[in-house]
């Protein structure tokens, strides 16, 4: 009885309890500045940040989701927590301009991002122009 309860503590300590600390995944903190194509910073802009990476961050076998939505200054900057290294998709929305987006690699211990915003486009359609509506018979 005490072998066997012996090995089953045995096999825990093996299995469950890591032999060494886990390394801690190499992290970059993001600061977005945004601005219009004047060089003007575009302020209270929605700038969405999620992480896509190559590097997948775990918690009990589930994959933990990095998502961060914060608004630019009056000088256009925005600033994230550190990510772990690897893929993030950044998303810029605003009523003003078109909205930008890009999936951007990231490493080091910082990166800037710069983003010029331009003025929307005019609407395009591959449909023919409605007919104006006829006037009822009597």
């Amino acid at each position: 009885m005490r072998l066997a309860l012996l090995a089953l503590i045995l096999f825990f300590c093996l299995t469950v309890i890591p032999a060494r600390p886990m390394a801690k995944d190499p992290q970059t903190t993001i600061s977005v500045v945004v601005q219009n194509e004047h060089e003007k910073p575009v302020a209270n802009a929605a700038v969405i940040l999620d992480f896509l990476g190559s590097r997948q961050v775990m918690k009990l076998g589930m994959k933990k989701a990095i998502h961060w939505e914060v608004h630019t200054n009056q000088e256009g900057k925005a600033h994230f927590p550190p990510v772990p290294e690897g893929t993030v998709q950044l998303q810029i929305i605003t009523k003003t301009y078109q909205t930008y987006g890009e999936k951007i690699d990231v490493e080091g211990p910082e990166k800037v991002m710069n983003i010029t915003l331009h003025p929307p486009q005019s609407q395009y359609s591959a449909h023919p122009p409605l007919k104006p509506k006829e006037e009822p018979k009597q």
